[in-house]
């Protein structure tokens, strides 16, 4: 029976001695696994792909074209309860050179076909929301009509007054 004990003793401590060792061993992969996962996070968090983003550069600003002014219009609005005046000066962008030139040569076509878009608006059209943008808009359509060398890209209002 003494051997017997013996042999169970013996059979009894590789397996305790066996239980410490996986212990230790799935303890030591979770500590790999957690200091790896900490240096990678922070090679990601400093290679700047993280948390701290590189300053974009600033978009470009808008190519302005070449301005040519128009002289003021000052008109009567079509308007059933008073008389009201538009006081108006505008600036036409365009998208060339050489539109400025036809443009002086076409100025007293343009500027009757102006006065009689503004003659024709209300001071309630003129007003609203989007009444100046489609002032713009009217404008830039038909002094187009007329241009065959460029054409005008946006209606700039530098005075509008409303009496």
């Amino acid at each position: 029976m003494a051997s017997e004990e013996k042999e169970a003793v013996a059979v009894e401590e590789p397996a305790k001695r066996k239980k410490p060792i996986v212990k230790i061993i799935i303890i030591s992969i979770a500590v790999l696994a957690v200091v790896a996962g900490g240096v990678l996070g922070a090679l990601y968090y400093f290679s700047g792909a993280g948390g701290t983003k590189k300053a974009a550069p600033p978009p470009p600003r808008p190519v302005i074209g070449a301005l040519w002014p128009l002289e003021p219009f000052i008109v009567n609005l079509l308007d059933n309860q008073g008389e009201r005046y538009l006081k108006i000066i505008m600036e036409l962008e365009v998208s060339s050179q050489l539109v400025v030139a036809e443009l002086e040569l076409l100025k007293p076509k343009l500027r009757d076909n102006v006065l009689d878009l503004l003659t024709a608006k209300t001071y309630g059209e003129l007003m609203d929301m989007g009444g100046k943008q489609r002032l713009r808009d009217e404008v830039a359509v038909r002094i187009n009509s007329y241009l065959t060398k460029g054409k005008i890209v946006k209606v700039y209002f530098t005075d509008f007054v409303v009496q």
